[in-house]
């Protein structure tokens, strides 16, 4: 029985710990939910004009309605989408009265037929109500664009409005009065933000749980090792 204390200490202690990270992670939940809350709200608020200046502290996922005229050049972002499998972000260049921006039209499978410019509205305009975005796509891994080919493998605002001398600012369509290469838009969402703390605070109470009982296990067996 002198290993009675030890075999409780480990049980009751390994357990506070994992009990500890479940909570950790109920915590991180609440946190996170208040996170998507506050971006949904943002993302469906009354759209307005495009600030002066707008910056990514301040203005990320701003909804904004937009009148410019589109210029013949695009690049494409290879991407995939569930049902529809690979296929590109058209990204093209959008004067607008504060000057040239960033436009995200949307997708377009890489089977489909794509004009060699946007097609402007016979009136010369195009409204589009969209989100402010600066998504950080890229990292070490990223591969350089196929410049040669128009291919870039994934989103970089700055090394877009470079290539496609624009502000650094990148409008994410949901809405065109006319949509000038045929894609479907991608709107900004909450869908791709990670939040799986449930499933791990689970897993941290169900390893506490199993811990107990082992160690009750022990402790029994210990106690009785003619049962055993």
């Amino acid at each position: 029985m002198r290993t009675a204390p030890f075999l409780i200490i480990v049980g009751l202690g390994g357990a506070a710990i994992l009990i500890a990270l479940g909570v950790w992670q109920v915590q991180r939940l609440a946190w996170k939910e208040g996170v998507i809350a506050d971006i949904d709200a943002r993302l469906k608020a009354q759209a307005v004009e495009l600030p002066a200046d707008p910056v990514a502290d301040k203005h990320a996922f701003l909804p904004v309605t937009v009148t410019g005229i589109w210029r013949d050049t695009y690049v494409r972002v290879l991407v995939s989408q569930k049902v529809e499998g690979a296929g590109y972000r058209i990204i093209s260049a959008l004067e607008t009265d504060t000057g040239p921006i960033l436009l995200d039209h949307g997708f377009v499978p890489t089977g489909a037929q794509l004009p060699a410019a946007p097609s402007n509205p016979s009136d010369g305009t195009v409204t589009v109500t969209g989100n402010l975005q600066w998504p950080d796509e890229t990292d070490s891994f990223t591969p350089t664009p196929d410049l040669d080919n128009n291919i870039w493998f994934a989103r970089d605002v700055a090394a877009m409005a470079d290539q496609l001398d624009t502000r650094p600012i990148l409008l994410v369509a949901r809405e065109m009065s006319e949509s000038a290469i045929g894609a479907t838009p991608l709107p900004v969402d909450t869908s791709r933000i990670p939040n799986n703390h449930l499933q791990y605070a689970i897993t941290w109470f169900s390893l506490a749980a199993l811990w107990l009982a082992m160690s009750f296990y022990f402790l029994r067996r210990r106690a009785h090792p003619s049962e055993s």
